[in-house]
């Protein structure tokens, strides 16, 4: 079995494997112990093979009584596993179990069930089909022994042999492997065995990885803060803290003529195109500069860093973009929808987001009339933005009907039918009822509204149904035709049929359970366990108080999950590929990212030198509505989810290799004629201290893995840095620590954000 330390995926990847040139005290917090134990799979008493037997049937719970056996394919199997104390309700989809062949093969056998066994403590049997369920291969080969370990909250188990066909083989046990029977693992209690000891403050490496997943990176003023409160309190305090904040205020600036075709027409009318400023205009209002620069200092200075993030991961579930509108200002208005909304409710951000202009013009609904239908954003209203194509049992699976078919959500009557409720709704052009009407220009700032009535269909339509369920019963299906209505009638029967609609969608059983995974995706792991999506549908559908949508709840549910904490997570497969953005911004944010010269704050707008675009992910400028990658994306030749990976290529990988290059050895520089007048620079003054005093590049390496790697970096890897280090002179103590970092930030190890 192969080390834990990168996941396999990560190691076989063409594109990632050009980049990875390197492949290979007490805390006054008051959270509680953060770390899951790490399981173990029991087996015989002087070898490596698994504990196990048949399952049903005469098996046995005397473990004393089992003997060695090989199991067919497609069979169920009994394995026995310790060292874990489940929460209530936490049953077999919070476990995976994985296989390697001898030949380096990859598999993973469903878990159908776990139990307690009644006369032997802290003892759990563990029922597994030996059937592929994420297509690594075809089918594993009935020949003899595989190496087997369970996962767990992402912790990795010991592996084991098991006899598939027959026993035996010459497959070799993993490194370190040994016997680990019941009653002599580590000579303690079972259910008893501590996690390994890690180097640092207590929990620290745990708190890097929150921040890691709740900012746009680590600092040592958030953990300081955090080490003194609590994960718990800091979270708290963001729900409450100002957005954006005071130093650095949404860009406020008049719309211009929406004509993208000739933007002189914006422009030139208030400048002659011969000025200078006629260029800067342009740059200001008919790009995403203002957004993106704007977007950037807050991720990079800004305290209120948990609103921001969760604000960019639902920017990715609604999506909307500039390279169809190219007014700055648009994409302004649609960011403070999102902000608003982040920790309120997802029934409040369906509605005003079905209602904002920049949405209303990217997906048509603000051309949609009665006489000429668009569905296309009643479409991705049910399939991206809140219940998917298919049904969803609660902790994420599919559900299937008698043949095994996946069941729809909607059919295309259901299109059609939320198409009309959303007809006659448009830009406001009334200067009476909005007052951000200019003369000549769109309105991308005032809400949707109703200026024609004859525009909205007033015909019957039939809203969602779905399958009965006691949580979820149907609500509102039917919306009658406003016979005879005219004037102010209409207006008042297309909202109140909005309401009814969004209702309806709201109440799918399906939106706790797709919008928790995608979140859970985009800030801990790209292939959450079903128990840990269940979870947090659970806090979607009920806050403890009776509100469904909450999405405090929902964030704090993601990012106080046991599978989301620790110290460590040893499964191979847990993790998610740093998107480009998150990838530079933890960089950024880790080295003190700074003006050019030193002296103040970076413009943040990076993207001047074509960085993002080389790396796939340019802020605000989504290719199409599916966002830069979609969160059903699948590892090629697998099942296994890891979204990012859509976008990473062998192109992207280097360009990531020459971003890391460019902002580690050189600077964006100050060029007051280029749109990136203040710069971008790093701080690496403290590594330069650090390596200056240690010749030996120690202290140096101890003090990057830290704040890198939440001190998990494999001692192969430190060492070959080390040495890489060390041929840098010594009394170049900064050409040491950019090499150092170069290393780190490049390798594979890092990119995968665990």
């Amino acid at each position: 079995m192969e080390s834990r330390t990168t996941p396999w995926f990560v190691r076989n990847l063409t594109a990632l494997a050009i980049i990875s040139c390197i492949a290979f005290g007490v805390s006054a917090q008051n959270d509680p112990n953060p770390n899951s134990p790490i399981p173990v799979l029991l087996s015989e008493k002087e070898s490596t093979r698994a504990l196990a037997q048949p399952a049903g049937g005469r098996g046995r719970s005397d473990l004393s009584t089992i003997t060695p056996q090989a199991f067919n394919l497609n069979s169920k199997v009994e394995l026995f596993v310790t060292n874990m104390s489940l929460m209530d309700g936490e049953g077999p989809e919070a476990f995976r179990i994985y296989a390697a062949d001898k030949a380096g093969h990859k598999f993973r056998f469903p878990v159908v069930g776990i139990e307690p066994i009644a006369n032997s403590e802290g003892i759990y049997r563990v029922t597994v089909v030996l059937t592929d369920s994420i297509r690594f291969w075809d089918t594993p080969k009935a020949d003899g022994d595989v190496l087997i370990y369970l996962t767990w909250r992402g912790m990795g188990s010991n592996s084991v042999r098991l006899g598939i066909g027959k026993i035996g083989g010459d497959i070799k046990d993993a490194p370190d492997s040994k016997p680990t029977p019941f009653g002599a693992i580590g000579q303690t209690e079972p259910g008893k065995i501590d996690s390994p000891n890690y180097v640092g403050y207590r929990w620290s490496a745990d708190r890097q990885r929150f921040l890691e997943q709740a900012t746009f990176g680590p600092n040592s003023d958030l953990d300081n803060r955090i080490r003194r409160n609590g994960i718990r309190a800091w979270i708290n305090e963001q729900f409450e803290m100002q957005y954006p904040s005071v130093s650095n205020p949404y860009p406020n600036f008049p719309l211009r003529s929406n004509d993208a075709q000739n933007v002189a027409a914006g422009c030139g009318a208030f400048l002659p195109t011969s000025n200078p400023a006629y260029q800067v205009c342009i740059r200001d209002h008919y790009t995403m500069y203002q957004p993106q620069t704007w977007f950037f200092r807050e991720a990079f200075y800004a305290d209120n860093q948990l609103r921001h993030r969760v604000a960019w991961a639902l920017a990715q579930i609604w999506v909307t973009s500039g390279n169809d509108v190219q007014q700055g200002r648009h994409m302004i208005e649609y960011q403070k929808v999102l902000a608003n909304n982040t920790f309120g409710n997802y029934r409040d951000l369906m509605k005003q987001m079905t209602l904002n202009p920049t949405m209303g013009g990217y997906l048509d609904m603000a051309n949609s009339t009665r006489n000429n239908p668009n569905e296309n954003y009643a479409r991705e209203l049910m399939q991206l933005f809140t219940i998917g194509l298919f049904m969803l049992n609660q902790d994420g699976t599919l559900q299937t009907d008698s043949s095994g078919s996946p069941i729809p959500t909607y059919d295309q009557d259901g299109v059609n039918d939320l198409t009309k409720v959303l007809t006659g709704w448009t830009f406001c052009n009334s200067v009476a009822a909005c007052p951000s009407v200019a003369s000549g220009t769109v309105n991308y700032i005032d809400p949707l509204r109703i200026s024609n009535v004859n525009n909205h269909d007033i015909t019957a339509k039939t809203l969602l149904t779905w399958p009965a369920n006691p949580s979820f019963p149907p609500n509102n299906t039917n919306i009658p035709a406003c016979s005879g209505c005219g004037g102010a009638a209409i207006t008042t029967y297309a909202a109140n049929s909005m309401d009814q609609a969004l209702d309806n969608i709201f109440n799918h059983p399906n939106v706790g359970p797709f919008v928790s995974k995608i979140l859970i995706q985009h800030l801990v792991t790209s292939d959450p366990t079903p128990a840990y999506v269940g979870r947090v549908a659970a806090s979607f559908n009920n806050n403890g108080a009776g509100v469904r949508g909450d999405m405090k709840a929902v964030v704090r549910a993601i990012l106080l999950d046991p599978e989301a904490r620790g110290d460590v997570k040893t499964d191979p497969n847990y993790g998610k590929l740093r998107e480009p953005v998150m990838f530079a911004t933890n960089i950024f944010r880790t080295f003190g990212v700074r003006s050019a010269n030193g002296t103040g704050l970076s413009d943040g707008y990076v993207y001047a030198r074509g960085e993002f675009q080389g790396m796939a992910q340019i802020p605000f400028l989504s290719p199409t509505v599916f966002n830069f990658y979609p969160p059903d994306y699948a590892i090629p030749g697998t099942a296994l989810l890891g979204p990012e990976f859509a976008i990473l290529t062998t192109g992207t990988a280097i360009q990531r290799t020459n971003f890391v290059n460019r902002f580690i050895f050189t600077a964006i520089p100050i060029t007051v004629s280029s749109n990136s007048p203040d710069g971008t620079s790093l701080d690496f003054s403290y590594l330069q201290t650090l390596s200056a005093g240690d010749p030996t590049g120690g202290r140096l390496l101890d003090e990057l893995d830290r704040r890198m790697m939440h001190s998990s970096m494999p001692a192969q890897m430190k060492d070959t840095i080390r040495t890489a280090v060390i041929n840098v002179s010594a009394g170049d103590s900064l050409g040491r620590a950019r090499q150092a970092v170069y290393l780190i930030a490049t390798s594979s190890q890092y990119q995968i954000q665990r």
